[in-house]
């Protein structure tokens, strides 16, 4: 079957994105993958690559421009493709560390670290991978109080002060938080609800 081997290739894809996007070295025999789901949706490629065009005529280097990959957990199946319809909205996020989250959207820069509680045996759930361009990136301490961080002008993305803490003195949950994008598109001083730079790829 054609398509079987198609989403074989895709599950092959995604499945070598996750591996070599791991905080933990030990995370290569922990989880096993099922079936992938190619995201196809135009609109979020057409405005990913908008979003790239605009920041190149503004000057932005080849490395702000390039595309990575980031990563959302899911419970279930529904969820995962509501945010594949509907993108990575604000308000979205139990965490504010890095930034207003009523103004931006929190995503793992990690595959094995998407939760703030560890995983325990025989969990599951689904990730939905997505290309993110990060832009320009500032780092920001991390800040516990209700007073958020705005998003910073100019740039397009937090991210926390890395620590040199070996993981096993981190706990999971500031794993978790240490290892999140802040992303965010202001556009005329208001924050987009969706920031283009964000793009739905495959849910495994």
């Amino acid at each position: 079957h054609p398509e079987s081997e198609e989403s074989s290739s895709l599950l092959q894809t995604a499945v070598s994105v996750l591996q070599s996007s791991y905080l933990d070295s030990t995370s290569q025999d922990g989880f096993q993958y099922s079936q992938a789901i190619l995201v196809e949706n135009d609109v979020f490629l057409s405005e990913l690559k908008a979003f790239a065009q605009a920041k190149e005529a503004a000057g932005y280097s080849q490395e702000e421009l390039e595309e990575t990959f980031a990563f959302l957990l899911f419970d279930n199946e529904a969820e995962a493709r509501e945010v594949c319809q509907t993108g990575l909205r604000v308000n979205s996020s139990s965490i504010s560390t890095l930034g207003d989250p009523a103004k931006g959207v929190y995503i793992s820069k990690y595959a094995d670290c998407l939760h703030p509680r560890p995983w325990y045996h025989g969990k599951s759930g689904y990730i939905v991978i997505c290309k993110l361009i990060k832009g320009k990136v500032k780092v920001v301490s991390e800040n516990y109080t209700t007073s958020y961080t705005c998003p910073s002008p100019g740039y397009d993305c937090h991210v926390a002060m890395s620590r040199n803490n070996t993981p096993s003195k981190t706990s999971h949950c500031q794993a978790f938080e240490q290892s999140q994008y802040y992303v965010y598109e202001v556009c005329d001083g208001s924050a987009a609800e969706r920031p283009r730079q964000i793009c739905p790829y495959i849910v495994i």
